[in-house]
């Protein structure tokens, strides 16, 4: 099945959800955060919520879909989607814009002696220093250096670029919740089999410890897709395209084979997606997507920068 862009071409948005389930059991550990711990919260009707996994971490896990952590590189169907690459002084791979959480902001990239990417954004981005930022123009360059980070978003907070005022936001963005939740108190203890009474602060001993985990009568992923944000950094239509089937690639990549998000949170999908906006679209398999995506990146060459591959040379600033 190939994408039925025309379907989509006058939504605003493409909103998806899947319906998932614990692989094994009821049991399942959400996210935590600092001094804070599930984050959980009820509705105005007095349902109990659990964020399951944050939009901060969907967007780190869909990144990381199109990248084959084996060999380190893009996965072979991808190759020819630009990125930009950091390598020590010997030639061998630090990180890329892919694996970096700031993307193109890194500071591996835009903070060493290696100035070649700050100099090339300054001179293929001349015009924006004052007024307002033409994002098409920038989209353009980020499209042109890495295509992904058009999806997931950029802020370049540099001063002497425009004021820090370059900033794609996420185009693709998701969630995990669980409705209707209650609390699955469990505990064990780590035994010290050599001395029971010696001194846990020091890591002897016998700790006793508790766990929470949870259990919920729904686990939902969502997915939104702006159509409108991409159209409107005129792009062209193979680009566009382009975006919107590695959107959909990723989405099913990630559901089909990112879902054990922590030890204790291992998870299936339970049905299929469903597009609850343009609901009459329908959602390729994930080899069809990956067809797609290949015949539209081999379509897309031009916009690309030559190699697709950026390299940069990391070395700290004194």
């Amino acid at each position: 099945m190939t994408i039925d862009f025309k379907s989509l071409s006058s939504s605003p948005r493409l909103l998806i959800q899947a319906a998932l389930k614990p692989l094994q059991g009821e049991r399942f550990q959400p996210t935590g955060f600092a001094d804070l711990g599930a984050a959980r919260y009820t509705l105005a009707d007095g349902t109990e919520m659990l964020l399951v996994e944050s939009a901060q971490s969907v967007a780190n896990r869909l990144e990381m879909s199109t990248w084959d952590e084996g060999t380190d590189e893009l996965l072979p169907d991808l190759k020819g989607l630009p990125y930009i690459q950091v390598n020590r002084e010997d030639g061998t791979m630090l990180t890329n814009s892919i694996l970096e959480a700031h993307r193109i902001n890194s500071p591996y990239i835009l903070e060493g002696t290696d100035k070649s990417v700050s100099e090339t954004l300054e001179k293929e981005v001349a015009g924006l220093e004052t007024g307002p930022v033409k994002i098409g123009k920038l989209a353009k360059f980020v499209f042109r250096y890495d295509a992904n980070a058009v999806l997931h978003g950029v802020f370049i907070a540099k001063s002497e670029l425009a004021g820090g005022r370059y900033r794609l936001t996420r185009a693709l963005t998701g969630f995990i919740e669980a409705r209707n939740v209650r609390v699955a108190e469990s505990g064990g203890v780590k035994n010290d089999r050599v001395d029971p009474s010696g001194d846990t602060k020091q890591g002897f001993g016998n700790v006793p410890f508790h766990r929470t985990e949870f259990v919920a009568q729904e686990i939902t992923a969502y997915f939104n897709l702006d159509l409108s944000l991409l159209r409107g950094y005129a792009l062209g239509e193979n680009a566009t395209q382009l975006l919107i089937a590695l959107s959909l690639f990723k989405i099913r990549r990630f559901l089909d084979a990112g879902l054990r998000l922590r030890t204790a949170c291992d998870l299936q999908v339970d049905g299929d997606l469903v597009a609850t906006a343009s609901k009459e679209f329908k959602i390729p398999v994930e080899t069809d997507l990956l067809a797609e995506c290949k015949r539209l990146i081999a379509a897309c060459k031009s916009s690309f920068a030559n190699p697709f591959i950026t390299k940069v040379t990391w070395k700290e600033a004194k």
